[in-house]
Order: structure tokens, then C-alpha cells, then sequence
């Protein structure tokens, strides 16, 4: 078996006043009728626009014909909408996945597979600042991730053996909380703009909490991509209940890739001081984002991360870190329709 795909590219589109049309069989994006760029088609997985630009019919027929979708994100990062074409992939499987869903038997080791990736890629993360960090840090900074370490072990532990689907979310909730409750201490600037003082969301309230809500955007369009191009329904989760306008089974692939692809670059940027305060907008309603410019270089930076090199800890392949998420769309399909005995959740080495 090989999830192996083209890498495709996913096009950004940063400008408020950003046009986007066809010509022949390319996209083109305009600023006040200057082409700025062009891409083939063919070449294209996805687009983003973080502004308000407009497109052309002709041009939303050719994506949702080929496949492409358009997403429209606020310039937070938050999910607006999408434009595409008609569903595609096998009736079968997705009967197989709305069955199990409501099937306590069969949802159950899905989650469990879910979170104990989860709760361990976070103790992997933990485990990592203090092998290459742990000397500098200060000794209550040290000892506070050393026991969330330990605790991240036992969570993990537990998580294997919850029989209920209700435990396993509480058994998330609290990894989030231990983890989250050290993160500042893997921050390594001395810049008191980047204390973090513990998870926030809707709007983010500090700028690590704006980096890392933008990244999590980020990794929730392409597990819904992935999904989608592997015949799942992104609506229809097992951890996530089902929700209006919520992609449940998106946010249940994010779970076990936020560590790997967010976390670690949000910490990356930040303790390299590739970002600046001033980097950031701080909202008169409280809420933190990023400045436009900070916005593109940041989704350089995302891109970049993607295309890091890994072996797939079940199959076996080297890879891409950015078709991590469609490997593990393509292992759950393989589950649902029988062909594996259980959902083996990504946990990075």
C-alpha cells in the first residue's frame, strides 16, 4: 500500500483587493488589474484567500471541475467558507464510516487510536526541549516539564484502555491540560510580548495563541482535503461529535498532526526569533493577529515544514510531513472498508 500523491500546491492569496480569474488553464490573481501570478491548474491542489477577492465563474467551474477547492478564511485565519465541486469518492465507504460512527464497538478503538497519538506526539515534543534545551532551562522550568512528561506517559497509557468514547475526550481534555500548562516553558524568547499564559481561542489573546490558532487553521484545511480526496465525509468524526458546520472527522486527523506541524513550528519561529511583536495587531476587542506581511512569511515558513522528510512510523515510507495527513486518511479508509484490523494513529519518532 502507498498513500504516495503528488506534492500539490496550495495557493495563498494575502491581498484585500486581489482579483482571481482563468486564462486558458491557469489561475491568475490581480491587484488592481496588474497580474501579480499564475499558476497552472494542473498543478494545484487547493486555494486560500485570507481576504476578501473575488473570482470569476469561469474560474470556480475549472476548480470545482478539477477538483480544487477555494476556501475563504477571515484574515485570522478562521474559517469563512468553501466553494467546490460535487462530492466525490465511494457511497460504500462513507455508509461504512456514518455505521461506525454510530457504532460504539467500532468507534471506540478508532479514538482511542486518535488520542494515545495525540497525548504521545505531545510528550514527543516535551521530550525533545528537554534533550536539546534541558541544560538552559531553570530548574523549576525543567522539573515542571519532566513531571508533565511523566504525566503525558500515563495519559497515553490510560487512553489505550478507555472503553467509552465520553472517557477518551476527558482523557484528551486532560493531556491538553498538562501540556498546554508547561508550553511556556518550551518558549525560549526572553520578549515578555511572547509569554504565553495558557490556551486561548475565539479570538487568541496573546501572540503565541494568535500563531498557533493560524497554524491550526492552516492544518484544518488540508486534513479536510485529505479527507476528501480519500472518499471520507470531514463532517462525520468519532471524538468530535457531530456538530452544525463542523468538520468533526477534519478536527479528529488534527488532532495527533498538531504537535508535529503546528506546535513545533509555532515554538520553532518564536524561539528563533523569526517573528517580532511588532509583528502582531493587537485588536481593541482583545483578540491578537498577525500583521499581513508576518501573515506571508509565516505560510513560507508552514510550507516549508510540510515538505520536511519523515519514514511513516506504520508503513514504513519516507514522506513529506505534508502527506502525513493523507496516509492517515487513507489508513482510516482502509479500516472502514475491512481491509486493516484497526486505525494505527500517526505518532512521530
Amino acid at each position: 500500500m502507498t498513500p504516495m500523491r503528488r506534492m500539490l500546491n496550495t495557493i495563498y492569496v494575502t491581498g484585500e483587493d486581489a482579483w482571481l480569474r482563468k486564462d486558458g488553464a491557469n489561475l491568475v490573481v490581480e491587484v488592481d488589474g496588474t497580474e501579480r501570478g499564475r499558476v497552472p491548474l494542473h498543478m494545484l491542489e487547493g486555494v486560500v484567500s485570507f481576504g476578501r477577492p473575488g473570482a470569476s465563474p469561469a474560474l470556480l467551474a475549472a476548480c470545482a471541475e478539477a477538483g480544487i477547492t477555494i476556501s475563504h478564511l477571515d484574515p485570522n485565519g478562521r474559517f469563512l467558507a468553501r466553494v467546490e465541486g460535487p462530492r466525490s469518492g465511494n457511497v460504500v465507504l462513507r455508509r461504512a464510516q456514518f455505521r461506525a460512527a454510530d457504532d460504539a464497538g467500532r468507534a471506540v478503538p478508532i479514538v482511542r487510536g486518535i488520542v494515545a497519538a495525540k497525548v504521545a506526539n505531545q510528550r514527543t515534543v516535551i521530550r525533545r526541549a528537554l534533550r536539546d534545551h534541558g541544560d538552559g532551562l531553570a530548574e523549576e522550568a525543567r522539573q515542571a516539564l519532566e513531571t508533565a512528561e511523566r504525566r503525558l506517559t500515563d495519559v497515553a497509557r490510560r487512553s489505550l484502555a478507555a472503553p467509552a468514547v465520553a472517557l477518551l475526550r476527558g482523557i484528551e481534555g486532560e493531556a491538553a491540560q498538562v501540556y498546554f500548562g508547561v508550553f511556556g516553558h518550551l518558549l525560549r524568547s526572553d520578549d515578555p510580548a511572547f509569554a504565553f499564559g495558557g490556551r486561548s481561542r475565539r479570538p487568541p489573546l496573546d501572540r503565541v495563541n494568535a500563531l498557533l490558532s493560524f497554524f491550526y487553521a492552516m492544518l484544518g484545511h488540508d486534513c479536510r482535503s485529505a479527507l476528501e480526496a480519500h472518499g471520507l465525509d470531514p463532517q462525520v468524526g468519532f471524538l468530535h461529535a457531530d456538530r452544525p458546520g463542523r468538520a468533526g472527522l477534519a478536527l479528529d486527523l488534527m488532532e495527533e498532526l498538531r504537535p508535529v506541524l503546528a506546535d513545533r513550528l509555532a515554538l520553532s519561529l518564536v524561539n528563533r526569533r523569526q517573528l517580532a511583536a511588532d509583528d502582531f495587531i493587537l485588536e481593541e476587542a482583545g483578540g491578537v493577529r498577525l500583521t499581513d506581511d508576518a501573515r506571508k512569511r509565516v505560510l513560507v515558513a508552514w510550507q516549508e515544514r510540510k515538505r520536511d522528510e519523515l519514514t511513516h512510523p506504520f508503513l514504513g515510507e519516507p514522506m513529506p510531513l505534508g502527506l502525513v495527513a493523507h496516509a492517515q486518511a487513507q489508513l482510516l479508509a482502509r479500516h472502514l472498508r475491512g481491509d486493516l484490523d484497526g486505525y494505527p494513529g500517526f505518532v512521530w519518532k
